[in-house]
């Protein structure tokens, strides 16, 4: 297959955004709720959102989050449609490698992600941050002479769509940013119609 699907993660693959189920733990959901919407509609950089969520969430144990995550409700097609397809698909999320390898695993196509430094049940340090848009520019030299086709909901999603060949605006959670579909391809509100429309490119 020439075409290399890249999802985001929080919104596209799930049918709530993670931060704010694993802030509820802390009894934070509000405030996470409020975040989560200055990021999508580009008020503060997603690096300054994960950097400030990072600082607040640290304290919770990497199992507590890692079984929180386990119980977020996913589109079961988009699954479906990833796992006929492992080797074109990507996950490319600024979610924490420790926090969603477990996640990542079971649907058990590759990821790239934000990296940590870790002891234990412990998060000690936030060490990389992705950049949607160097993650697209890696898997070009990776596979060069595959279509990329970006898929995502948010503002962090901006630069990947500007770096794919083609590029599809999901309001399956929320409604799309509205930087975000300025440069899509496709704008798709339904799962059973992105899936329709994935299996066209």
């Amino acid at each position: 297959m020439n075409t290399l699907f890249c999802f985001d993660l929080d919104g596209t693959l799930t049918r709530r955004e993670l931060l704010p189920l694993i802030a509820a733990e802390v009894g934070l959901e509000h405030e996470f709720d409020v975040l989560t919407k200055l990021t999508i509609d580009g008020v503060i950089s997603f690096e300054e959102s994960l950097r400030l969520r990072f600082a607040i969430l640290k304290t919770i144990s990497i199992d507590k989050v890692q079984n929180v995550i386990a119980e977020a409700e996913l589109f079961k097609n988009l699954i479906s449609f990833i796992k006929e397809r492992k080797d074109s698909c990507y996950v490319i999320t600024g979610n924490l490698d420790v926090w969603i390898r477990p996640l990542m695993e079971s649907i058990g196509c590759n990821y790239l992600c934000s990296k940590t430094n870790s002891e234990g049940d412990k998060l000690i340090s936030l060490d990389y941050i992705m950049h949607k848009g160097q993650a697209i520019s890696k898997l070009r030299q990776l596979f060069p002479n595959r279509v990329v086709v970006a898929i995502g909901d948010g503002n962090n999603d901006y630069e990947m769509f500007e770096a794919a060949d083609k590029s599809i605006s999901v309001g399956l959670t929320h409604n799309p940013s509205p930087n975000l579909i300025a440069v899509s391809d496709y704008i798709v509100y339904h799962e059973d119609s992105l899936c329709r429309l994935l299996n066209t490119l």
